[in-house]
């Protein structure tokens, strides 16, 4: 099974979990667009929908699906987002897309939070991939020093903008052992908007596409 017949499989699950009248979370990337092109065959179910990027917004309004301020909304029942990394915990690596800061306020805001994903992004530890830090300008060579003694090497994330108007530093080389602790560490530092660590709220379902079907951690 392919990696794109694997995301639109998981996508296609988490449409099972979507409930008549429900306004949900939708998720930013690859995966997450997947998501959203199942949305549309269930969009009369909806009442509608909050955005975790600019992007998902537009889409979302394409496809005819009412685009919600979640300050207005409240709590969501569910939010359905793709990650960069997966462990078996149920932690991840998000913001690949550089959408991690309104992601983490959907997610924090969601009552479930189902993470899907192909299979190549499961991983027994994470930190192979880099690990994105939203960061305000002023702050980004401050953050940047304190990542190396984490044993991190930071890079700036050329010519990107967040739609907060924030820079990203990508940080390489990390064995991240103990997530909740290493996220906590990251949010003290002053001038991080965000680390793409979702540990401290973890995923409350991870829906894997693998080649024999779906797998529910």
């Amino acid at each position: 099974m392919s990696q794109d017949t694997q995301k639109q499989a998981v996508a296609d699950a988490a449409i099972e979990y979507v409930q008549v009248g429900d306004v949900i979370g939708v998720g930013t990337g690859s995966t997450a667009d997947c998501f959203i092109r199942s949305l549309a065959r269930i969009k009369g179910k909806l009442d509608g929908a909050v955005a975790s990027s600019e992007a998902t917004a537009s889409q979302l309004r394409q496809l005819g699906i009412p685009v919600l301020d979640l300050n207005q909304v409240g709590s969501l029942p569910l939010y359905v987002d793709g990650a960069d990394e997966a462990t078996r915990n149920r932690h991840l690596i998000k913001g690949g897309g550089g959408a991690l800061t309104r992601e983490k306020i959907v997610a924090q805001a969601s009552e479930k939070f189902i993470c899907i994903a192909d299979q190549s992004k499961l991983v027994d530890r994470l930190g192979p991939f880099p690990l994105p830090i939203e960061v305000i300008s002023m702050a980004r060579s401050m953050v940047a020093r304190e990542m190396v003694r984490h044993g991190g090497q930071p890079e700036l994330r050329d010519g990107f903008t967040t739609d907060n108007g924030h820079l990203i530093l990508d940080i390489r080389g990390l064995d991240i052992l103990n997530p909740v602790e290493l996220e906590r560490q990251i949010n003290q530092i002053p001038g991080v908007v965000t680390v793409g660590l979702f540990a401290l709220r973890p995923a409350n379902l991870l829906l894997i596409g693998t080649d024999s079907g779906v797998e529910t951690i």
